[in-house]
């Protein structure tokens, strides 16, 4: 809305008034679309889980403290479609009616069994199987006694352009390192993941162009899938597609347990619509304008820069 394109934290406080009415206090946004998104992450974990999904060093004690915040949120957020029982020896049933899958917890929140569910792979945890009911991506940053830090944990169906297996186990600014813009806010890597363990919840959005509205841009396309065909960053002026790919992101810091849960939701606007709005036309136009170069490399449009310009300047 500058009409510049700018990287930075732009954290604001969780439940920030968007003008979502009740959605902008839900962790987790469950819309009409729950079905495609869920079939995304079912082809995702079909095609090779250890693609999707990764963790490293993620303890016990973690694993438990994130699997009680997202159940918890969950039936509070939408309780027509999530609910569990907690039995006197504190094992959880959770329930979800949007997949027809319950969920069997031992004590420790461990994944003991889930009825209702043919999902091939099977459920390999706890996290993966809560994430297959939700509309997120979900990922995990830990700390240690020596306040280095490192994501633990991630559960990414929905990757733009980067890669579970390629960021497991790395730091803050390590993960970061690629992103053009990054530079200062990488020098305050541990600042950044101190702020997310401690301080109350957290909002932040991000926003780049695709020509397509596929969840899965992971860098690798599926076999038999060619490199072109999977990117979905070819802008054809003759057929033009183009959309707003904007990232919902919320920081969720379990100081207790030294961690954070960093969820990732995806939705599209489609830039013809945009365009129609004299104003957002020229803030999109100007902030395409004013991207570096490094940031053009890095957000796919050095070649169709010039074209998707011509396109938004076009009646």
């Amino acid at each position: 809305m500058s009409g510049r394109y700018e990287v930075k934290p732009g954290m604001m406080a969780f439940g920030s008034c968007f003008g979502n009415t009740q959605a902008d206090q839900q962790v987790f946004q469950i819309d009409d679309n729950f079905a495609h998104y869920r079939q995304a992450k079912l082809l995702a974990r079909g095609e090779r889980l250890s693609k999707y999904y990764q963790t490293s060093n993620y303890s016990k004690a973690v694993a438990g403290a994130l699997a009680r915040l997202i159940i918890n949120r969950l039936a509070q957020e939408h309780p027509q479609h999530f609910q569990y029982q907690k039995s006197i020896d504190n094992t959880v049933a959770f329930h979800s009616e949007l997949t027809k899958e319950t969920i069997y917890l031992d004590a420790e929140l461990q994944l003991q069994q889930v009825e209702g569910s043919s999902v091939v792979p099977a459920y390999a945890s706890t996290l993966d199987a809560l994430a297959a009911q939700v509309q997120e991506d979900l990922t995990i940053i830990c700390r240690s006694a020596d306040g280095s830090n490192w994501l633990s944990a991630v559960h990414l169906c929905y990757p733009n352009h980067w890669s579970a297996q390629e960021k497991i186990g790395k730091d803050f600014a390590a993960i970061h390192a690629p992103v053009a813009g990054m530079e200062k806010i990488n020098r305050r890597g541990d600042a950044i993941a101190h702020t997310m363990i401690t301080h109350k919840p957290m909002v932040r959005f991000a926003w780049g162009l695709s020509t397509d509205t596929r969840l899965n841009h992971h860098p690798e396309p599926p076999p038999g899938v060619s490199v072109n065909q999977w990117e979905g960053r070819s802008f054809d002026s003759q057929h033009p597609r183009l959309y707003l790919r904007i990232e919902r992101q919320v920081i969720w810091g379990l100081p207790e347990y030294e961690a954070a849960l960093f969820t990732i939701r995806t939705y599209f606007r489609d830039c013809s619509v945009v365009k129609k709005d004299p104003m957002l036309r020229s803030k999109l136009y100007a902030a395409i304008q004013s991207m570096t170069p490094e940031s053009l490399v890095y957000k796919g449009l050095v070649e169709s820069k010039a074209s998707i310009l011509e396109w938004l300047e076009k009646n």
